[in-house]
This record gives structure tokens, C-alpha cells and sequence, in this order.
């Protein structure tokens, strides 16, 4: 399994809203509130056989209430 993580900018006032939908939809394994730039840092972990593009914008960035996202992704955990 491989882990990366995406920093997720919401509309105003869509930060709670967006967790929600992501959490329902139970595609991530952890999801964070943050300061800063982003409103949302989220862990997922896909099959080393799955596509993290694909993943992204098919079943992350058609939710309501997101505006941008920044991949980011993860070589190894120490």
C-alpha cells in the first residue's frame, strides 16, 4: 500500500461540510482541520496497483465545496 496526502482548499465556510462528505464516503484514513493556506490535510493509503491521479480526481475533487487540492506524495514512514 502506498500513503500520500492531499492539502484541500475549501469555499468559505464549505471546510466542515467537505470533512464531512469525506469521512461518509470512508476513502480516507485520516482527515485533519489546519491553518494556513489549505482548510483540510487528508491521509489516504490506495493499492500499489491503483493510480493516485485517477483516484484524485474521480472520487476526491468532485465533492462540493472544494476549491483546490496539492497532492502530496510519500516515499517512505521512518
Amino acid at each position: 500500500m502506498k500513503a500520500f496526502f492531499v492539502q484541500i482548499k475549501c469555499e468559505l465556510g464549505k471546510s466542515y461540510p467537505v470533512a464531512t462528505a469525506i469521512a461518509d464516503a470512508e476513502i480516507a484514513s485520516e482527515i485533519y482541520s489546519t491553518a494556513g493556506a489549505y482548510d483540510l490535510m487528508v491521509k489516504f493509503y490506495l493499492e500499489d496497483d491503483q493510480d493516485i491521479g485517477h483516484f484524485v480526481s474521480e472520487k476526491l475533487q468532485p465533492i462540493p465545496g472544494i476549491k483546490d487540492t496539492t497532492t502530496i506524495i510519500t516515499f517512505r514512514a521512518f
